[in-house]
């Protein structure tokens, strides 16, 4: 389907007309209403006549071509529906000091166990084509780094800015857990995952994991909980907590939050452990979002601006030849 954008452009065809009549003229009895640049035809010789006669409807032509390419004509095709189904992820990273240590192998080298969170999340957000994801960082609270969204480069750029200490150094798993609670009850359609990686116990917070499983089952949320961590080898901490290993995980809540969601608990002892999860989500069954269709357009304004780009050209050329012509 043909059509301009912006139709509105044509009330300029009239305005070279309107700046003549307004310009004061001398009437004479063979003078006529005309172009600014032709108000003087009648003292011309008849062939300056002629000549500026073309030149007259060149202009119109010109100014005519410059309206419709203002008016920005463009081509519609028909509507194309686009696939919108997917899940909805959550994804909730612990922040505390413990994951500054060192315990995890990763490529021939023990690095801290955020940086291979990052390096594994950041391959499984790729892979997330089609879902919405959102992300929440906690420490000794939680907050939300981004919103489900289909932006997976936003999603995975704000998980490789996220720092140790951002939001403290203790660990608030029920808060992580009541905000994709509070996030997820805004969406009416949606599978409510929520992957939670901690490497320790609930320390800090205004809401106790127990209580916000409650709510999380309430809403339907089905929570994959994650011990990031090895138990065997001690590490090194920049907080001061190297050597505990994987100890610390507070392993009963997290297969406990796991069972009663309807998830599963996985311990990440490397990265092999983490990228298990890849798998599960697979299974989940997408869920379909709002419908959406594209129409492709293509632009034609070129098309009337090269037009006049082309008679100024002539223009030119023509007043050239008329140069030369008195010469002679």
């Amino acid at each position: 389907m043909f059509e301009f954008t912006w139709p509105w452009a044509f009330v300029l065809l009239p305005l070279p007309w309107l700046l003549a009549k307004l310009k004061p003229v001398q009437h004479t009895a063979s003078a006529r209403l005309r172009m600014p640049s032709f108000a003087n035809l009648a003292t011309l010789a008849p062939k300056a006549v002629q000549h500026n006669r073309k030149m007259h409807w060149l202009e119109s032509l010109l100014w005519l071509l410059l309206v419709v390419a203002a008016a920005n004509p463009q081509w519609l095709d028909e509507p194309i529906a686009l696939p919108n189904e997917g899940r909805d992820i959550m994804l909730a990273v612990d922040l505390s000091g413990s994951m500054t240590e060192q315990d995890m192998e990763y490529q021939g080298r023990y690095i801290d166990r955020l940086s291979v969170v990052k390096a594994v999340l950041g391959d499984f957000i790729e892979q997330r084509q089609g879902d919405r994801l959102g992300l929440i960082l906690f420490g000794d609270t939680a907050f939300l780094q981004t919103p489900l969204t289909r932006d997976l480069n936003t999603v995975s750029q704000m998980l490789s800015e996220a720092q140790i200490g951002l939001v403290g150094r203790a660990t608030a798993i029920g808060d992580a857990l009541g905000l994709a609670v509070k996030r997820f009850s805004q969406k009416q359609q949606s599978n409510r995952v929520l992957i939670l990686l901690t490497d320790g116990q609930n320390t800090a917070g205004n809401l106790s994991p127990d209580d916000a499983l409650i709510l999380a089952r309430e809403e339907g949320i089905k929570v994959y909980t994650v011990g990031v961590g090895s138990d065997g080898r001690g590490g090194f901490s920049l907080f001061g907590m190297g050597g505990v290993g994987g100890g610390s995980i507070d392993e009963a809540t997290l297969k406990h939050i796991a069972k009663e969601t309807g998830g599963l608990y996985f311990r990440a002892k490397d990265v092999a452990g983490l990228q298990q999860i890849y798998q599960e989500l697979d299974k989940l069954e997408p869920v379909s979002d709002e419908a959406q269709t594209f129409r492709p357009q293509l632009a034609l304004f070129y098309w009337p601006l090269g037009g006049a780009l082309l008679l100024i050209a002539l223009a030119i050329l023509l007043k050239a030849l008329r140069g030369m012509r008195q010469e002679v």
